[in-house]
């Protein structure tokens, strides 16, 4: 549907107060803690993963006022709800308690065969291993994997802010650019594959190996600079994957959540059958409850209204952002591509980009390779990491996450994965 330019500008006005809206969270979290008579909104306005879904009801109050009801309707209609759907929906099933079992088993015994202190050892495969599984589980699932399991192993105890801020920002962007081993996994590249055509054998060979280096480098860098820390067990609570604890979790139990997972990201593009297949998971849930911890149906709830919210305002961004991008030679695109995606969902971002007529193939990798550099460095970056943002916030000062700190946190791995992906 064509949408008046006036919608558009508005749209792309309340997309930059949102994105400030996002910045602010620390500032009206410390408001929510004086416990004034308005702590409650000031509460409401400090949860990330509100932000959008909110400032995305005043376009369509906007959008109804200025052209129609009809017409919000239509244009809350024609978008694609695929994603925030499937974040929700993997989110759920990812975090259940014999699928983390499974994981952490995995991560100390691998842990295991690396020759060095338990504690480095068992850190660095959480920060490898699980981020570059999600190019066979999708990254959303490895980021709730990976949160989860890290939340409960060194995120618990308080204070740390440093070490925690440093995991969060290698975390964000190890998952960005740990998902670009297949062509399914990455939400950016998932946008674009099919147009470009890519299969996952060119993006082994032109992203991956790329991405491996990265990932391990972020990961040992980041384990040498809190070895110490580490060692000594200052960070660690003894927890989860730290814990070499037998898996309490029946063999089967284990194996029907396995097939639950892999139907949902097998039929990824298909919300009706994965929806389907989650339903069924609650009530498998609700029938073994001794074998299940409660399941993050508000958190996964929450960050798919994130999501809903993003492809709502992002939409209507087309009319600046894609002939931005088109105008731009390959190397300042990726350059460029990096920098709005910090500001924009790096998914969004690719998908305007393939729209762009007569691009050479070294434009589009430095597009692709620029989305998923820069998908660490905000909340907003990456599909995935609202759901990251929404288990860790706890366990920081206010219960919340300052994204300048997260960003100044990311730069650093950031750069380093540019690094790899520009040369």
């Amino acid at each position: 549907m064509t949408m008046p330019h006036s919608i558009q500008i508005i749209a792309t006005v309340l997309f930059a107060l949102a994105i400030v809206h996002t910045f602010s969270v620390p500032v009206f979290a410390r408001l929510a803690h004086k416990h004034g008579p308005h702590a409650g909104l000031w509460h409401f306005l400090s949860e990330v993963e509100a932000v959008f879904g909110v400032w995305a009801l005043v376009l369509l109050i906007v959008m109804a006022l200025i052209a129609g009801v009809p017409t919000a309707v239509e244009y809350m209609d024609t978008r694609n709800f695929t994603e925030p759907l499937f974040v929700f929906a993997i989110m759920v099933v990812a975090a259940s308690r014999p699928i983390l079992e499974l994981v952490g088993g995995l991560v100390r015994a691998l842990a295991r065969m690396i020759p060095v202190p338990r504690q480095l050892a068992t850190y660095f495969v959480v920060l490898t291993f699980v981020p570059l599984s999600g190019s066979l589980i999708t990254e959303p699932a490895a980021m709730t994997l990976a949160a989860l399991l890290l939340r409960d192993a060194y995120f618990k105890r308080p204070g740390h802010s440093a070490f925690k801020y440093m995991t969060l920002g290698v975390l964000f962007v190890n998952v960005s650019i740990g998902g670009v081993l297949s062509a399914y996994a990455a939400p950016p590249v998932l946008m674009v594959a099919q147009t470009f055509g890519w299969d996952s054998a060119y993006m082994l060979t032109h992203f991956g190996w790329r991405a491996v280096i990265a990932v391990l480098f972020n990961a040992f860098i980041l384990t040498l600079i809190n070895r110490k820390a580490l060692a000594s067990g200052e960070v660690e609570t003894h927890r989860g994957v730290t814990q070499d604890a037998p898996v309490h979790v029946p063999p089967l139990t284990i194996l029907i959540h396995i097939v639950f997972l892999v139907g949902i990201v097998v039929f990824a593009h298909h919300p009706a059958v994965f929806m389907g297949l989650l339903v069924l998971f609650i009530g498998f849930c609700h029938a073994y409850k001794r074998f299940q911890s409660p399941l993050m149906l508000k958190e996964g709830l929450m960050v798919g209204f994130f999501l809903a919210g993003l492809v709502l305002l992002g939409a209507l961004q087309k009319w600046w952002l894609q002939d931005l991008l088109g105008s731009l030679s390959p190397t300042v695109l990726f350059w460029g591509s990096t920098a709005l995606t910090a500001i924009t969902d790096n998914a969004a971002l690719t998908y305007l980009g393939s729209l762009v007529d007569g691009t050479t193939e070294a434009w589009r990798y430095m597009l692709v390779a620029g989305a998923v550099t820069g998908g660490g460095l905000t909340v907003i970056a990456n599909a995935p990491n609202p759901a990251g943002f929404s288990i860790l916030k706890s366990s920081f000062d206010n219960e919340t996450i300052s994204p300048g700190r997260l960003f100044i946190a990311a730069l650093g791995p950031t750069l380093v994965a540019a690094a790899l992906f520009l040369y």
